[in-house]
């Protein structure tokens, strides 16, 4: 075992540790840290019966349960995991670095021991099918390879089994980045809107945590930046290393661009032509974007020929424009994963020839819905809302300029199953309907995923 996580966990053996939420992605660490000989709480805000199978499984492992609105009042632990949910700077949190404690993180541990290259992509969008193609990438390429992070899974439990010559490959949240004082070997950054404004007090510490995922690598490490977003372009000042840039809209001198249908790689002067984005199995613009930021991470490591069989072949993640059935001549989709205005407006609504039906609505992350408004006015002919932001996404599209009331009907429901029977009611054999939230799940939903299941669960029942 790597001497380093061997020490660490000799190190925390008799601690107390305390983890902040009791949800699937704690409980693997939960187990593991029962397992190494500390003393586990388990913190949550829920009540105990209300956590379910996960109040159960966590006192199984041998945590002991904090519960309840006070449930992060006095925290008594040598070391604390904060869930990325947690606010870096709120104050119990704050209390806790005072005291001389140490507050962490499973993402922070992860790097400090990792043996291996680490490649992590963030984003506003993007960032779960672009890290998912780079693991298939690298896959195919015979690595082996660790995927975890935000996309849902701890990697941390797997930490005694990483070897130097695997490769790991993480998502990362602002909510994970804002603590974090090391960088990945290759960071990704595949594009920067507003977004987690409820959560952040502003759109600057959002952009500064994402920062950290460059700034704190050497001159060995290499960094692929959107050319075509104007903020996560800007992160280009703080590389140290290579930089490298994707686009759409322009050639590069070091990274992927699009020339015409065409998808090449520019290596600092060679030029290689990979694939025709004909060639992408998954649809939309937005993920021949994730590919050039995908390409652009893996290049020298995966070669062209291999880049273009895994585009031909690799089907999506799920609740991305996921194909649920078809029912009475109208095709449904899910694609849960939208939780943002602009993953709606440059994901969904960039498929489709057709004006076709939305699904929207749901948690206010007090972003801006205006620049959705004449999207939608574009690409859909029926917006069925339902939620928190319903009103804001409603207002967004009837203020709009080229709003027209005769070309888009405007239905509010109460929640999933009037959605889809409203739908179901107001679509013609021909028609496409899609989950394409453009807001969080919460309040409705635990997680996009809760979301889209329960979605493609009506839809299947149809009869």
């Amino acid at each position: 075992m790597n001497t380093s996580v061997s020490r660490f966990f000799e190190a925390v053996k008799g601690k107390t540790v305390a983890f902040i939420g009791i949800g699937t992605s704690n409980l693997p660490l939960i187990q593991l840290f029962a397992q190494k000989g500390a003393k586990v709480m388990a913190l949550d805000k829920k009540d105990e019966a209300s956590l379910g199978e996960n109040g159960v499984l966590a006192k199984q492992y041998g945590a002991t349960l904090i519960t309840g609105d006070s449930y992060l009042d006095n925290i008594d632990a040598d070391i604390v995991f904060r869930s990325p949910g947690t606010p870096f700077y709120r104050p119990e949190l704050v209390a806790v670095r005072d005291s001389g404690r140490v507050l962490t993180s499973e993402m922070e541990v992860f790097f400090d021991l990792c043996p291996c290259q680490v490649i992590a992509v963030t984003g506003s969008d993007g960032k779960t099918t672009t890290t998912t193609i780079i693991s298939e990438l690298l896959k195919a390429a015979g690595k082996n390879v660790h995927l975890g992070g935000n996309i849902g899974k701890p990697l941390l439990p797997e930490i005694e089994t990483v070897q130097p010559d695997d490769w790991a490959v993480v998502e990362l949240s602002s909510f994970q980045l804002i603590s974090m004082r090391k960088s990945p070997d290759i960071a990704v950054v595949t594009n920067l809107s507003p977004n987690h404004l409820d959560i952040h007090k502003d759109m600057q510490e959002y952009v500064d945590a994402k920062k950290n995922i460059v700034l704190h690598q050497n001159a060995f490490s290499k960094a692929v930046v959107n050319l075509d977003n104007e903020i996560a372009n800007n992160f280009s000042d703080s590389v140290r290393g290579d930089l490298a840039k994707f686009s759409v809209k322009e050639k590069v001198k070091n990274g992927a661009y699009l020339d015409g249908t065409t998808i090449c790689y520019n290596d600092h002067g060679t030029v290689t032509e990979i694939m025709d984005i004909a060639d992408i199995k998954i649809p939309g613009m937005h993920n021949v974007e994730n590919y050039l930021a995908a390409i652009s991470a893996v290049w020298g490591i995966v070669d062209a020929a291999t880049i273009k069989k895994v585009a031909m072949e690799f089907g999506g993640v799920e609740h991305r424009a996921e194909f649920v059935r078809e029912y009475k001549g109208v095709r449904y989709y899910n694609d849960s994963i939208a939780s943002s205005p602009t993953r709606t407006a440059l994901g969904t609504l960039s498929l489709y020839k057709e004006k076709i039906a939305i699904i929207a609505g749901g948690y206010d992350k007090h972003i801006p819905y205006e620049p959705l408004g004449p999207v939608v006015n574009d690409k859909v002919k029926l917006l069925i809302l339902l939620g928190a932001t319903a009103p804001k996404i409603e207002k967004a599209v009837r203020e709009a300029e080229n709003f027209d009331a005769s070309a888009i009907r405007i239905i509010n429901v109460e929640n999933m199953e009037e959605a889809v029977a409203a739908a179901v009611e107001n679509t013609v054999p021909g028609d496409i309907v899609s989950l394409s939230p453009a807001s969080a799940s919460f309040g409705l939903y635990r997680n996009f995923e809760e979301r889209g299941n329960h979605f493609k669960s009506i839809v299947n029942g149809l009869k």
